[in-house]
């Protein structure tokens, strides 16, 4: 019969252990989930301003070799990330595929200058750091004007300022509803355990000796809740890229190694504090407290 108790118990031990893991792992993977969304939200607004167009427009008569030594002053400015030299002939073909017909046959004669498309690095592409830019590029001589789509910016820094709030926010209120499940689910299971703690402290053992294995075992089932937690991250990763390849873009896997050491992280600190002060709650219970 005594036997038969400790097995029972020892069950409902390892089920009341099982759930704990995957309740942390199911919050970290939502907490992990947000974390790349943020990273992706991050690379895409790089990747959106650093494709944002100025047409730096040669004047005429200005020679082919000049206007590349130009060309190469701009790619060594802090501001440009890559330029591309677009040539009279080769913006005349561009032009005349969107037209559907040739117009310089028309109109006997080629009326379009050689420019410089330049494409500046992220943290550039706004409209004060443009506005420098234009007006150190516009004292060149060679330079007739500098051409870009300043409304465009402003709505893209805009959408990206309101987008990056939002999604912070989020992150703010998951990450506290992330410690406060983990927590209680930790605490259940501890619960479970308050007249073995009891026990143990009723026969001389240190607070100290009685939290050590709790702490143990939870620092462990943080931990592997962690892991479970990064293999369903990589999976989406996975799956996503497979099904959207130009995700591909935007990956940057040192962020999200970063990501993966923080789930894990998160999953043994929220673990091991919340067993902790579990531990230290039944320990400064009176026995007859147990059975509330």
């Amino acid at each position: 019969m005594e036997a038969y108790e400790i097995s029972t118990s020892s069950k409902k031990t390892k089920s009341v252990y099982i759930s704990t893991v995957i309740s942390i792992a199911l919050v970290l993977l939502m907490t992990g989930l947000l974390g790349l969304i943020l990273v992706h939200a991050k690379n895409l607004s790089n990747y959106v301003k650093e494709n944002i167009v100025l047409n730096i427009i040669v004047n005429e008569g200005v020679g082919e070799g000049d206007v590349l030594a130009l060309q190469k002053d701009l790619n060594e400015d802090e501001y440009v990330l890559r330029t591309q030299y677009i040539s009279k002939e080769l913006a005349a073909k561009n032009l005349s595929q969107e037209l559907g017909e040739d117009f310089v046959e028309f109109l006997g004669h080629n009326p379009l200058l050689s420019s410089i498309d330049v494409y500046l690095k992220a943290q550039y592409a706004n409209t004060d750091s443009i506005e420098t830019f234009i007006k150190k590029i516009s004292a060149d001589k060679m330079v007739k004007e500098v051409v870009y789509q300043e409304s465009l910016i402003d709505m893209v820094n805009k959408n990206i300022r309101t987008i990056g709030i939002v999604i912070l926010a989020f992150t703010a209120l998951l990450l506290v509803i992330a410690v406060a499940l983990i927590n209680n689910t930790i605490r259940l299971a501890i619960y479970s355990q308050r007249f073995l703690i009891k026990s143990m402290q009723m026969v001389g053992a240190t607070k100290g000796f009685i939290r050590r294995p709790f702490l143990g075992y939870g620092i462990l089932h943080g931990l592997l809740g962690a892991l479970i937690a990064i293999l369903l991250l990589l999976l989406t990763l996975h799956l996503g890229q497979r099904e959207i390849p130009e995700l591909v873009f935007l990956r940057n896997w040192f962020e999200f190694i970063i990501i993966f050491v923080v789930v894990a992280a998160l999953g043994i600190l929220i673990s091991g504090v919340s067993t902790y002060f579990a531990v230290s709650k039944y320990l400064r219970l009176k026995t007859n407290e147990l059975y509330r």
